[in-house]
């Protein structure tokens, strides 16, 4: 089993511009690729984890996002699934 973190937060102008695009309505884009960006950061530090354990290959990979909290906007996107060497048939 391996697991890729990737905690994010936004700075303050960030959120200013997040607030205003809220307001408005519709998607927040400064988050979407923060989140884009941590994301694909949390599969990469899986894909390392895996690789230094000899796998070359990762299946079930499961995302999650999670707050935790602390009243400071810290969002935490996780990679995890289940280490493998793949071969060929």
């Amino acid at each position: 089993m391996v697991t890729g973190l990737s905690p994010r937060t936004r700075g303050v102008l960030g959120k200013f511009l997040a607030g205003i695009q809220s307001m408005v309505g519709g998607e927040v884009s400064s988050f979407t690729s923060e989140l884009e960006k941590a994301r694909m950061e949390a599969i990469d530090r899986a894909r390392q984890k895996a690789a230094a354990m000899g796998a070359n290959a990762i299946v079930g990979l499961d995302m999650e996002t999670s707050d935790i909290g602390l009243q400071a906007g810290v969002t935490v996107i996780s990679a995890t699934g289940t280490a493998v060497i793949a071969e060929p048939e």
